[in-house]
């Protein structure tokens, strides 16, 4: 295990992601943003811009997450958005870490973590984790067992399997970092996922949304999230990973 780590969030030998992760990455992403731009079939919101499409969400409407409170503990003078739109091993966690075990005493400072794209899965519990084969759909191994992650590997970690156990969700929860999840990769991954679960799309997007992590609050979107970070004066750090 590691107790420190560089700002590139590469290892001390430089390693850094070969051309197979990358490939496998990028065909994430084109899943993705295909389901999406099938799912969606346009551009148009409901509401005052924090609906989702309606094909999107299934014929049921889906009440849209108040995002309106999300960031009203931020006050320190130091602030920091990681914006996580890849799993990268666990990394966007362990900026936020850094950044705030740097702090000086008397101002802690703060960190807002963003969970989008393919990062969202990192919002959910350990029971969605193993029904819908999240680990093996992402491509999250298990630090343990170097097989593909049946529970969340990042929430109430086993000692010594991350770089540093208090980069663990509930480690920096408890350390005030907030945390928002991308309610769009929610209905989207669900729905793609669902029949890893063999269920439909829309007890999928109810069970994920009843599973996200206590304390991690869904908000609209994840790029409404990072817009919104940063207009609290929160300095930007990529998460990485693509």
């Amino acid at each position: 295990m590691r107790d420190t780590l560089d700002e590139s969030g590469r290892d001390a030998n430089g390693a850094g992601n070969d051309s197979s992760t990358n490939e496998s990455t990028n065909a994430d992403r084109r899943a993705f943003l295909s389901k999406l731009a099938a799912s969606a079939g346009g551009i148009a919101l409901a509401g005052a811009g924090l609906g989702l499409p309606a094909t999107l969400l299934g014929e049921s409407p889906v009440q849209q997450p108040d995002g309106s409170k999300w960031l009203v503990g931020l006050k320190a003078k130091h602030r920091q958005l990681v914006d996580a739109y890849a799993p990268n091993e666990g990394l966007p966690l362990a900026f936020a870490y850094t950044f705030m075990s740097v702090q000086a005493p008397n101002d802690p400072g703060a960190s807002v973590i963003v969970l989008r794209h393919m990062a969202m899965p990192l919002a959910l519990n350990h029971a969605l984790w193993a029904k819908y084969k999240i680990g093996e759909a992402i491509k999250v191994d298990d630090p343990t067992t170097k097989k593909p992650a049946v529970k969340n590997p990042f929430y109430h970690a086993a000692p010594g399997s991350l770089l540093v156990d208090d980069m663990g969700i509930d480690k920096l929860q408890a350390k005030g970092v907030i945390f928002g999840a991308c309610n769009v990769a929610l209905h989207v991954l669900s729905e793609m996922f669902a029949p890893n679960a063999g269920v439909t799309k829309d007890v999928a997007a109810k069970e994920w949304l009843a599973g996200v992590i206590p304390g991690i609050t869904v908000i609209p979107s994840g790029t409404w999230g990072v817009n919104h970070a940063q207009e609290a004066r929160c300095t930007y750090c990529a998460g990485g990973g693509a």
